[in-house]
């Protein structure tokens, strides 16, 4: 049995979780609105500022599943209270970002700018046009969107030129070590 999911989530001022004899929830907060599945097995035992998941161990035997909806469910309240956001670095000589309409431009020393889609439910900004600051409610697509950003151009280890998360160590290899002469 999860031990996650048993700890009951408070629930911050002005977010709302409303449930479904389906499963379906619908979280509700100052920042907008998300949905969330629950499996068979699983529902939401509601309170004034509390909720919590329980399970019905004659239909829901994993106890996995039941953590797991425990954190999807306190990552959607966190997320339409608060939002999430991620910042990504540009290192680099010449290397620099800019939000064109529905696309971020990346300039990361390749011949051709290159241009990735930003998802709707996004809000992307440039600062001084090396930092990338990512903001969302949903902490999966804000998470899956900057990693897909980062992958363009991963950092190196020789000299640590390329796209990294603001707080990201970068471990530098040393680089080829000339021979001298005997």
């Amino acid at each position: 049995m999860s031990r996650l999911g048993k700890i009951p989530i408070s629930l911050p001022k002005g977010v709302e979780v409303k449930s479904t004899p389906s499963g379906k929830l619908e979280i509700k907060g100052p920042k907008g609105s998300l949905h969330i599945q629950l499996p068979n097995g699983l529902k939401l035992k509601m309170e004034e500022t509390t909720v919590q998941v329980d399970r019905d161990e004659a239909v829901c035997r994993e106890g996995a599943v039941y953590g797991l909806f425990r954190s999807l469910l306190k990552n959607a309240i966190v997320g339409v209270s608060d939002g999430y956001s991620v910042e990504l670095t540009l290192i680099g000589v010449g290397y620099r970002a800019n939000v064109q309409g529905n696309k971020l431009d990346l300039q990361v020393g390749f011949s051709h700018p290159t241009a990735v889609d930003i998802p709707k439910e996004l809000k992307v900004a440039v600062d001084k046009g090396t930092a990338i600051i990512i903001q969302g409610i949903d902490k999966q697509i804000v998470g899956q969107f900057a990693a897909n950003v980062r992958a363009v151009k991963p950092p190196e280890p020789y000299k640590g030129k390329g796209i990294r998360y603001k707080d990201e160590y970068v471990r530098k290899k040393e680089g080829k070590a000339a021979k001298g002469k005997a």
